[in-house]
């Protein structure tokens, strides 16, 4: 079979961040150096640089909750030997730089100057919507700076949120156990800003929110403590709060964590932020694991709002920690997602480094908190489709298939394409393509395949990807 790209146009007004940051939406990626201390993402800069990541996001670095003594382990059981948790660095106490597993401010400061010497970009992942599940753990400081403890959470921010669709629950409301912030609050925001200006001094040049489609829109319906929703308007450096803006606006990435469900405002986000493409990853999954992929994975993006302005991915953190719903899939599958991802044209994906050495039986492998991921967000075929995105920039993708779509075309023009075979047998192919005539020898495998006519002809092997280029 054979489809053409879809074609959309961004239909949705986009203000200074995102207008700026979409240019370039065709050539960047993303490595998730997820749970990597400051350190440890400083030292792989290099690497990181090496194998073509446009970005590097870390984990959270501001205050947080000190569970389990401070211990270091990404996930522990009670009575394990060494006990810790990832997730803490997602409980808040103070939004100030630095906590005991990312490391300092001065730690961020050298890893942001590592990645502006290798021409590397960083994301930092952000989180206002909540505190500590213990939320008597907030510091002073913070309670200081928005007049009182109670002025500090949104009056049903002790309230748990029970229908996830009802837009005042979902913005207002706790999450988890998590107390929700008064993101309304100015005196909140102004403080909230200050710390986000401190990571762009430092050398932030994008930020990813957490639990963004918990955090109201203009038009959601307000909280009792709150006079109107203009945290996105505050934080995307459209407005303003007593006498304080965002810098640098038209410099940044931004995006957001709003995964879909019904009601969820996808096109009023949009105004403001990209979002992630929750839905599609599920679909990709879905595909990966059936060793062929449908008509829709390669022309519907499971979401309102233009590719554009989506970040994808084959698996998150959440999917892989959390919830351990993508933790099962191997590797190497995991690669080929990713290639089917990069060597598309529209959205910006992101690689999640999975922990040091996981296995499909251990998912927690080394188990040591801000310690590298392991070597997967390197490996040749990973490399080879990130610069192949970067060389494919500008050029219309069309995806054809065969072997009962188990193998994928996915061309760019006539400068380039790539292969992928998902299933687990060797695949003798034989369908159309938009190469000009030729021999074409991969980049990271050296085979060949011989294009004649329109008609490519070649060999893949099990669960392998290859990238071509036309000279």
């Amino acid at each position: 079979m054979k489809f053409t790209p879809l074609l959309l146009l961004t239909a949705l007004g986009a203000g200074a961040v995102t207008a700026s940051a979409q240019a370039k939406t065709e050539d960047e990626v993303i490595l998730h150096a997820w749970s990597w201390s400051l350190d440890t993402i400083a030292d792989n800069m290099k690497d990181i640089a090496a194998a073509g990541y446009t970005y590097v996001q870390t984990s959270p670095v501001q205050a947080c909750f000190v569970g389990d003594g401070g211990g270091k382990a990404l996930f522990s059981e009670p009575g394990d030997s060494i006990q810790g948790k990832w997730y803490y660095y997602y409980q808040p106490t103070d939004w100030q730089i630095g906590n005991y597993i990312m490391g300092t401010r001065d730690d961020f400061k050298a890893m942001a100057d590592s990645a502006y010497k290798y021409g590397v970009k960083v994301i930092v992942d952000v989180l206002p919507n909540h505190t500590a599940i213990d939320h008597t753990a907030v510091l002073p400081g913070l309670d200081n700076a928005v007049g009182g403890h109670e002025n500090l959470f949104h009056e049903r921010g002790f309230t748990p949120i029970r229908k996830w669709n009802d837009r005042l629950e979902c913005t207002t409301g706790e999450m988890g156990g998590l107390p929700d912030v008064n993101t309304e609050n100015p005196d909140f925001q102004y403080y909230y800003l200050q710390y986000v200006n401190d990571l762009i001094n430092l050398g932030a040049r994008g930020f990813r929110y957490d639990t963004a489609k918990h955090i109201g829109l203009p038009s959601d319906p307000l909280d009792p403590k709150s006079e109107k929703n203009n945290f996105w308007p505050i934080v995307t450096g459209r407005e303003g709060v007593k006498g304080l803006s965002l810098l640098m606006p038209d410099s940044l990435y931004i995006y957001g964590e709003v995964l879909q469900d019904q009601n969820v405002k996808e096109t009023e986000y949009a105004e403001y932020i990209d979002m992630t493409a929750s839905a599609y990853g599920h679909s990709l999954r879905d595909a990966l694991r059936a060793g062929k992929v449908s008509e829709r994975l390669l022309t519907d993006w499971e979401h309102p709002v233009s590719p554009d302005r989506l970040v994808t991915w084959v698996e998150s953190h959440d999917t892989y920690a959390n919830a351990h719903e993508s933790a099962d899939i191997p590797d190497d599958l995991i690669r080929l997602g990713w290639v089917f991802l990069t060597a598309r044209q529209h959205a910006r994906p992101l690689f999640f480094s999975r922990p040091a050495g996981s296995t499909r039986d251990n998912y927690w492998g080394n188990n040591v908190l801000g310690a590298r991921g392991n070597d997967e967000f390197k490996h040749p075929e990973v490399v080879a489709a990130n610069f192949f995105r970067k060389a494919m920039s500008g050029e219309a993708e069309e995806i054809m298939t065969a072997k009962d779509n188990a193998v994928i075309e996915i061309c760019r023009g006539e400068a380039g394409a790539s292969l992928i075979n998902l299933s687990e047998a060797k695949q003798k192919i034989k369908m159309g393509t938009s190469l000009p005539d030729g021999t074409y020898t991969d980049e990271v495998h050296g085979t060949q395949f011989k294009v004649t006519k329109s008609v490519i002809e070649g060999t893949l092997a099990p669960r392998t990807s290859y990238i071509l280029y036309a000279k």
